[in-house]
């Protein structure tokens, strides 16, 4: 903000009207010209000043909008970024859903999708194994528990068969697994750009705020650099009116001089002529007389 100083006047007719230029004695008016012009440079150097600031306001916001500015590029071409690893990611994941309902298609033409996976199976059978070996049994129960181990691994059997003779369903497992791996990586990558593109937006908000209280400050700061201005211009435009009608006084004078002098001379002349009519007529002339005479050239 400016400094605390009263700046109301803004027009000359405020400090001095035509009335008071007429009115005032020319002592009067010289001392109204030094208030003027002493005001006149003081107002302008505050003026001076809030220009300054008001520019040095003005130069701060460019900096934050430069600022603001750097950090949309920059987030707008993360984003770039980020469509592009998101579209990558996508194709993968649209690949692997491919490949693992080919795989979940095969399954069921071989029928391994019915029942248990191979690893369950063989948990199973460890279980069981486990039972005969610690839990006494009578001879029934430990014929009937024989039989299911049997079944067990007759099917786990079954199903492995199944599957080393088939190599394109490992095949498209693998495959399945490594291209969701890939877009996983890309699924990665576009979080860790996001959140880089995310910050960069919050700092082009911040730094447009600052902008824009900056500016506002220096839009007040101009506001008080016209005020100062156009009251210093105020004063100096009473300045110049005061020094005007100082010329005309003085000018009025110099003639009042003039026509002073020209009514002395006319004085001397006519005095002049009528000591000379005096001594014409025999007068006695004394030496003041005398001297007027000479001085007026009739001697």
């Amino acid at each position: 903000m400016a400094e605390e100083i009263e700046i109301s006047v803004s027009s000359a007719d405020e400090l001095i009207t035509d009335e008071q230029l007429q009115d005032k004695s020319k002592g009067q008016l010289i001392k109204n010209a030094g208030q003027f012009r002493d005001r006149r440079n003081e107002l302008n150097q505050i003026a001076s000043k809030r220009a300054s600031k008001r520019d040095d306001l003005n130069a701060k916001t460019r900096e934050r909008v430069d600022e603001a500015q750097d950090h949309r590029e920059k987030r707008d071409t993360l984003n770039e970024r980020v469509q592009e690893h998101k579209s990558v990611r996508n194709e993968l994941n649209a690949k692997a859903n491919e490949l693992f309902e080919k795989v979940e298609n095969l399954k069921s033409d071989l029928e391994l999708d019915e029942g248990k996976d191979l690893e369950q199976l063989k948990e199973e059978i460890e279980e069981l194994e486990f039972k005969q070996q610690t839990e006494v049994l009578s001879a029934d129960d430990e014929r009937e528990l024989i039989e299911k181990i049997e079944d067990k691994r007759d099917e786990y059997q079954d199903k492995k068969e199944k599957l080393d003779e088939n190599n394109d369903l490992e095949e498209y497992v693998d495959e399945a697994e490594e291209v969701r791996a890939e877009a996983s990586k890309h699924h990665d990558k576009v979080t860790e750009l996001a959140d880089r593109a995310q910050k960069h937006h919050n700092q082009m908000i911040e730094a447009y705020r600052e902008a824009d209280d900056i500016r506002d400050e220096a839009d007040e700061m101009h506001e008080d650099f016209v005020e100062a201005q156009e009251s210093a211009d105020a004063h100096h435009e009473a300045f110049v009116r005061v020094q005007k009608r100082l010329r005309e006084l003085d000018k009025k004078e110099e003639e009042d001089r003039k026509d002073e002098r020209a009514e002395k001379r006319e004085e001397a002349r006519e005095e002049a002529e009528e000591i000379y009519e005096r001594f014409k007529d025999g007068e006695t002339l004394d030496t003041e007389d005398l001297r007027k005479l000479q001085k007026s050239g009739h001697l």
